[in-house]
This record gives structure tokens, C-alpha cells and sequence, in this order.
């Protein structure tokens, strides 16, 4: 891990130069490589794919051929079977008749005449006579004997292929060869009797079959042969790649395609069976036929990467050093800067980045040169201000000790009330100093509006009397200064002053819903609907309103805006101010604060305690 991380910070130290070019070079020719093997492996697999397509449409279509052919010979069978002088010759009811055999004869020569593929008709009942237009065999032969005689008999009047003769005892006037024809027979059945009369045997000129697989060409070396489905060939063209193909190669399987080595060469067989024939066309052809052309694809594609590479290289170098060499020259202007010289200066105007940092760096030092400047006026004008702030400067313990000299002195002179006046205004000065605090305790907030009330008792006497009730769940609370004060006084100046006869102010202090409550209620001359209409729109918006100084500072409920402010500022709209009044009946107000534990704000009941 360690020997990685180090290696990594090795590379993260190299210049920004080197970084750029091997950006550019991995994102431009990894992209471009990839890229080539994607297209390489689609263009391999899709000409794969279309050889094998085009060559399966092309066995197909000569399947299809030779089926037609196929079932030629099937309808000449019957054809054959349901003439009249035929079944009279299969039923072999009476002695042969010459003249009935002519025209049969006549008949099937017919059949050869107008189907030029037919190579020979052979027609024989069950006691061995035959007539045919081609065949003879000696008279000592019996043909029910024979292999394709008794296969036929077998399949019981369904069309069979034998394929080609083998060991027949037969002979042909044209002399064709058991290579040059393809035998097919069907035996007739006497429906009534389920009997065999005969079998019907014609011959198919292999010519046709060839004419057929022969123009069919695949690549340049390809070609189509035919195999029985006994393995055995049916057709193959003249030097073949392979002789024959053993039958495992493709038994199992109507079609697909496969490779094999051949006399160390490659060669690819797509093969398709004929369901109709039960024969198999097979295409041949080299595999290096189609690996050529690939080879020419990849050529074409390895020269068009390399060139991309290339260019891909020059470009990746112009614009790294377009990018990395204005910041070596800021580099070296802002190594003078670090130097002391702060009268160089970015010159070159480019509208990028670069070009901004460049205006950011000469604008950096100006800012300078005028932070000096007047950081030395600064200097001399804070010696000055600090000789000056010794000379006016007031102690705040001077105005205590002050106060303390007044009032031992209204002490020693018997003035009671004015001894206990002074001394509530000098308590109410040092809470309010609270050495600079904004959160103080819960009983100092307190001892402020008693000292507060103290004072007003001492002018209102006794139209003004208060209760304060704190309960002993939140005595060791904190809470922000000066937000009893201002709704005192309201209470005082706006309520109890504007009743008849004495008044009183009672404030309660209690866990409310897990939020402290804290409520000052007057019985005094309270507001009206429109008033209260007003003063709770403007709760609503007091931190708005208390930032516009100069146009509320003057109005009345300044000081009542400016605690609700606070309290939103520091805690949220959740908490605050809310007012219930009646004219003629006094007004409540309700304070809503946070559990505070203590003087950084922190929340009674935190994890964090």
C-alpha cells in the first residue's frame, strides 16, 4: 500500500505538461483502439454470419429445386399406378398380353419424352414380370427379389428414395451407371385386398442433380455436394477438398455449420437436410476464404488508427503546451511576486481561464501595493487613535464605584429610597455589561427586570405593583439579554399608565411543551382590535422591519420588533413573541425560547452533553 501511494505521488509530481500529453493521448487513443476492436470483432462476426446466411438461402434454394424433381417422380408413381392397363398388369389376372404391354410401353416412353430427367420406368407385379421403356433384366432373375423390390414392399405404397444402385440386377439400353442415376419406387396396393401388386421403379438422371448444385459457387475454391442419409455421396464435383464426409459430422442435426481440419488445411461446412428427401446439402469451402477478407477489413482499419495515432500524438502535444506553457509563465511572475517584486505584470490577453487568473494575479498586486500603502497609514493613524482612546477612555468600574459612593452616601444621610434606587441602577448597569455577553442565565435576565421594576416602583409607588413566578424545572436556564425589558416597559408605559387606579404586571416563567415559556401579563389599559391587528403584522415582520432603521427606530414598538428579531435570528420562526390583548382589559404576551443549557447555546437534553 505504502510503495502505491508513494508511486501515485510520484506521478501526481510530474509537470502539468507531461499530465496534459498523457490525457490527451489516453483519451484520444484508447478511445480510438477500443474503438478498432469493436468494429474488428462486428465486422469478423458479421461476415461470419452473412456467409453462413447467404450459403444456407443458397442450399435452401437448391433443396427446394431438387425436392421439386423429387416430387416429380412422386407424381408420375401414381400417375403411372392409376393407369387401367397397368393395374390389369400388376393384378396379373390373365396371360400376359402383347398388345397390352405395347402400350404400356408406348405409355412410359411418353413419360420420358416429355420429362427429359427420367433416365428409365420399370413397372413389376408380384409374380416377377416387368415391362419398362429402358430396363430388361435375364429371364432367369427375379426381380421380387431384389434389395429396392423388397424395400418397397416394406413401406407399403409410400414413396421411397433408394438413392443410388447398388449390385441391381438390372440393365439399361442407355448404359447409364449406378453414379449417373437416382432410383425411386413405390409399391401399389390393391386398397380392397391390402395387397402389394407391384412396384413401380424409375430412375432420376444424376445430370439434373448436378446442373442443379453445380452453378452454385461458394467463394472461390466453395463448392455444394449431396450426401444420402446414409452418408453415402450422392454428388460432389470433380477434386474435391474432402472425399466424404463421415456421417457423424452431421447426424443429429437438420442444419448448422462446424470446421474442421482437412489434410492441414481449414475448412468450413454449412450443411441443411431436406425433410421431403431426407437428403443433405453440404457447402465446402475454405475458412481462409473468409479470413482474406477479414485480413483486408483489419488492414484498412489498423492504417486508419494509426493514422488518428499520429495526428492524435501532434495534437495532444500543441494543445497541452497551448495550456501549460502560459502557466509556467505565470509561474515564473508569480515567483518575483514572492520575491518582493510586485511591479511585474501579466501581459498576454487571452479571453480562458488562464487569461483570468492572469487579470485576477495583476489585479492581486495592486491590491497589494495598496494594502501596503495603507496598511503604513493604518499604522500611524492607530498610534494616534490609541493615544486619544487613553485620554477619553471611562472605566466601567469608575461609573460602578461612582454609583457605590451615591449611595453610601444617600445611606449615611438617611435617604433610603434613594440609596435603593441607586443601587438597582447599578446592578441593572452591570447585567447589562454582562462582559460582553449575548446569552446570560435565566436569574440574571430576571434580577434585570426586578431591578428594572424597582426603579419604576420607586416613581409609580403603589399604582404599580409585579409578581414574578419561576418554576424550578427551568431555573438553571440561559436565555438572550435585554427581552424582558422592552415588553415591561410597554406593559408599564402603555398600560398600567392608562388605567385608573392601581395595576399590576405578572411574569411566569415554565417548561412549556418542551420549549420555555415566558409570560407578562398587565391588566391595563390594553389595545384594540386594529392595534392588535397591527402589532401582529408587525411581529411577522420584524426581522425586515428592524433592518430599515431610520424608518422604525422612531415609531412606537421599536423595542418590542427588535426582541422579536433577535429571537428569530438566533433560534428560527419557531420561536418568539405571541400577543393576546383586550381593550380595557390588559394584554398578555407570551415568549416562546429553547431550552438553552447554557451560554454557547447549546440545547437542554443534547447527545453532545
Amino acid at each position: 500500500m505504502g510503495n502505491k501511494l508513494k508511486h501515485w505521488i510520484q506521478i501526481n509530481n510530474l509537470p502539468i505538461r507531461y499530465k496534459l500529453i498523457s490525457h490527451f493521448l489516453i483519451i484520444s487513443i484508447i478511445p480510438i483502439i477500443c474503438l478498432g476492436l469493436l468494429i474488428n470483432w462486428t465486422v469478423e462476426r458479421v461476415l461470419e454470419e452473412q456467409v453462413n446466411d447467404n450459403t444456407l438461402q443458397l442450399i435452401s434454394k437448391v433443396n427446394k429445386s431438387l425436392e421439386f424433381y423429387i416430387s416429380n417422380m412422386q407424381s408420375l408413381t401414381y400417375f403411372i399406378g392409376f393407369n387401367e392397363k397397368v393395374q390389369q398388369f400388376l393384378a396379373a389376372e390373365a396371360a400376359p398380353n402383347p398388345a397390352n404391354e405395347y402400350d404400356i410401353q408406348r405409355f412410359l416412353r411418353d413419360f420420358t419424352t416429355l420429362s427429359p430427367e427420367v433416365a428409365g420406368i420399370l413397372i413389376v407385379n408380384s409374380n416377377g414380370d416387368y415391362i419398362s421403356n429402358e430396363f430388361f433384366a435375364p429371364s432367369t432373375k427375379d426381380l421380387t427379389e431384389e434389395s429396392w423390390y423388397k424395400e418397397a414392399v416394406d413401406n407399403n405404397g409410400i414413396f421411397t428414395i433408394i438413392g443410388q444402385p447398388k449390385d441391381r440386377g438390372l440393365s439399361s439400353l442407355v448404359n447409364y451407371q449406378n453414379d449417373e442415376v437416382v432410383s425411386v419406387v413405390r409399391a401399389v396396393v390393391d386398397p380392397y385386398a391390402d395387397e402389394v401388386l407391384g412396384v413401380i421403379l424409375i430412375d432420376l438422371k444424376q445430370r439434373v442433380i448436378k446442373e442443379t448444385l453445380v452453378d452454385v459457387r461458394l467463394g472461390k475454391t466453395g463448392y455444394l455436394m449431396l450426401v444420402d442419409d446414409q452418408g453415402r455421396n450422392i454428388y460432389q464435383p470433380n477434386d474435391p477438398l474432402i472425399e466424404t464426409i463421415p456421417n457423424k459430422w452431421i447426424t443429429g442435426q437438420d442444419s448448422g455449420t462446424f470446421s474442421k481440419e482437412v489434410n492441414s488445411q481449414r475448412l468450413q461446412f454449412i450443411h441443411q437436410k431436406s425433410p421431403f428427401t431426407n437428403w443433405t446439402t453440404i457447402g465446402v469451402f475454405p475458412a481462409e476464404e473468409t479470413i482474406f477478407e477479414i485480413r483486408e477489413i483489419r488492414f484498412y482499419l489498423v492504417s486508419f488508427i494509426f493514422l488518428l495515432m499520429i495526428f492524435g500524438i501532434q495534437i495532444s502535444y500543441f494543445l497541452s503546451n497551448s495550456i501549460s506553457n502560459p502557466i509556467a509563465q505565470l509561474m515564473q511572475f508569480m515567483r518575483k511576486a514572492e520575491s518582493g517584486e510586485f511591479d511585474v505584470r501579466y501581459r498576454e490577453k487571452r479571453n480562458d481561464e488562464i487569461g483570468m487568473l492572469g487579470r485576477s494575479f495583476n489585479k492581486m498586486l495592486r491590491q497589494i501595493n495598496h494594502l501596503m500603502s495603507l496598511t503604513k497609514l493604518r499604522e500611524k493613524e492607530k498610534r494616534d487613535a490609541e493615544f486619544r482612546s487613553l485620554q477619553a477612555n471611562i472605566n466601567p468600574h469608575f461609573l460602578y464605584n461612582t454609583l457605590d459612593t451615591i449611595q453610601w452616601m444617600a445611606r449615611k444621610q438617611k435617604a433610603s429610597d434613594i440609596a435603593e434606587v441607586v443601587e438597582s441602577l447599578a446592578k441593572l448597569f452591570r447585567i447589562g455589561l454582562s462582559k460582553g455577553r449575548d446569552i446570560i442565565s435565566l436569574d440574571e435576565e430576571l434580577d434585570h427586570i426586578k431591578n428594572y421594576l424597582q426603579i419604576q416602583k420607586t416613581r409609580y409607588r403603589d399604582k404599580l405593583n409585579y409578581q414574578i413566578h419561576v418554576g424550578e424545572s427551568v431555573r438553571d436556564l440561559y436565555v438572550i439579554k435585554f427581552i424582558l425589558q422592552p415588553i415591561i416597559e410597554n406593559a408599564i408605559y402603555h398600560g398600567i399608565k392608562e388605567r385608573r387606579g392601581p395595576g399590576h404586571i405578572i411574569v411566569t416563567v415554565q417548561e412549556k411543551e418542551s420549549k420555555l415559556s415566558i409570560t407578562i401579563e398587565d391588566d391595563g389599559a390594553g389595545m384594540t382590535e386594529l392595534q392588535l391587528q397591527e402589532m401582529r403584522q408587525a411581529l411577522n415582520e420584524a426581522i425586515t422591519r428592524t433592518e430599515n432603521k431610520g424608518e422604525t427606530r422612531d415609531k412606537k414598538g421599536y423595542g418590542t420588533l427588535n426582541v422579536q428579531a433577535r429571537i428569530q435570528l438566533a433560534f428560527g420562526e419557531g420561536y418568539g413573541m405571541h400577543i393576546q390583548s383586550e381593550e380595557k382589559w390588559g394584554t398578555t404576551v407570551e415568549i416562546i425560547l429553547p431550552m438553552l443549557k447554557d451560554d454557547t447555546g447549546l440545547l437542554k437534553g443534547d447527545a453532545t452533553q
